[in-house]
């Protein structure tokens, strides 16, 4: 799905699901942000492209004089220390509290001379993703501190997709690092999908997910146990999810307001774990919220806004993050190194 354009901005996602449920517009098109009080940046497209296959670069960003790119990291938030202390902080706050999950970001600065173009970290990344993945959103609508900041990223992670009356998610939670002996990557894999501790996280987002889809289909079926799924970073556990709605007035927009946070990107209870999060990081802006599009007949795509970076208007910096979830039983070294691992997604397309 490809827009140009814009006829009308939204920044309360609810008044775009109004506009859509009239027919007043065709398409909204953009993203949530992970707080659920701040604004949105959804956009009505002037124009819409829909492309079957693949996403495609154009050529002018793989081989052109578009493929240049020059990247240095800036900075770290927070340091690696600061990183380790707070989860080891939320470890002792989950042993002590009504609370089982929480995901922790860090995030890197980096800077561009000569400045970047969005679209080329939008191509390099879906030509290095292991499924043609990749999203490119203007967060313009969310006001003048978005203005012409780009959202750019390769997820792997559909929180709801609707055509027609079939919904479908794929959540992943329960990550460890791909490994380059292919005979010690098979068994990192085997590993995870063993491992009592990642089963226990994954099983909060495919919970909180039912709570929420299963009352509104006729049919809903979640695996018990999920499968493995892999990018050329992670293995990741996931749980393919697919139900019939039983009433088809709900857009996907709607669908993905309601089901925003999931436990994955941001822990369980919600409103603790966001509070904490809130409280403990700097502010994610549209990290961990979701990205996609819904038309007026209620169909549409929405990832969550994993494996990005938020590029600034005038291209000479972006700021990229990656989280995991932190549980009981986590290890603070480990949770350490898994963000590392999930960094690598933006930072081997950026060339560092």
């Amino acid at each position: 799905m490809r827009t140009q354009g814009s006829k009308e901005v939204f920044t309360d996602p609810w008044e775009a699901v109004d506009a859509l449920k009239q027919g007043r517009v065709a398409m909204v098109v953009g993203a949530l942000p992970f707080e659920r009080d701040k604004p949105a940046a959804l956009t009505v497209p002037e124009h819409i492209i829909r492309e079957d296959g693949p996403l495609e670069p154009h050529a002018y960003y793989r081989f052109g004089p578009g493929s240049v790119l020059h990247a240095s990291v800036a900075g770290i938030d927070p340091s690696p220390i600061e990183h380790l202390r707070r989860v080891n902080a939320a470890i002792n706050t989950i042993n002590n509290t009504v609370l089982n999950k929480v995901v922790l970001a860090r995030a890197v600065d980096i800077s561009f001379e000569p400045p970047v173009d969005p679209l080329l970290v939008a191509a390099r990344l879906i030509d290095n993703s292991h499924n043609k993945d990749g999203f490119i959103a203007d967060l313009t609508p969310a006001g003048p501190d978005f203005a012409g900041h780009m959202l750019v990223g390769s997820s792997p992670e559909v929180l709801i997709k609707r055509q027609g009356s079939t919904i479908t998610a794929y959540p992943l939670a329960g990550s460890a690092p791909r490994l380059a002996d292919p005979v010690r990557d098979e068994a990192q894999g085997q590993n995870l999908l063993a491992s009592a501790k990642n089963l226990e996280e994954h099983s909060y987002v495919v919970n909180h997910l039912r709570t929420i889809l299963e009352p509104l289909c006729s049919q809903f079926d979640a695996p018990t146990v999920p499968e493995l799924t892999k990018t050329n970073e992670m293995w990741h556990l996931a749980t393919p999810i697919v139900g019939t709605l039983k009433y088809p007035h709900i857009t996907a927009l709607e669908l993905a307001i309601r089901t925003h946070p999931t436990p994955a990107i941001c822990g369980t209870p919600t409103d603790a774990a966001e509070a904490l999060i809130i409280e403990a990081e700097s502010p994610r802006n549209f990290y961990a919220g979701a990205v996609g599009w819904c038309d007026s007949t209620g169909d549409g795509e929405y990832m969550v806004a994993i494996r990005c970076a938020e590029v600034s208007e005038d291209g000479t910096w972006a700021r990229a993050w990656a989280g995991g979830g932190i549980v009981a039983e986590s290890d603070a070294q480990e949770e350490f190194d898994e963000t590392t691992a999930k960094l690598q997604t933006i930072m081997r397309s950026l060339g560092l």
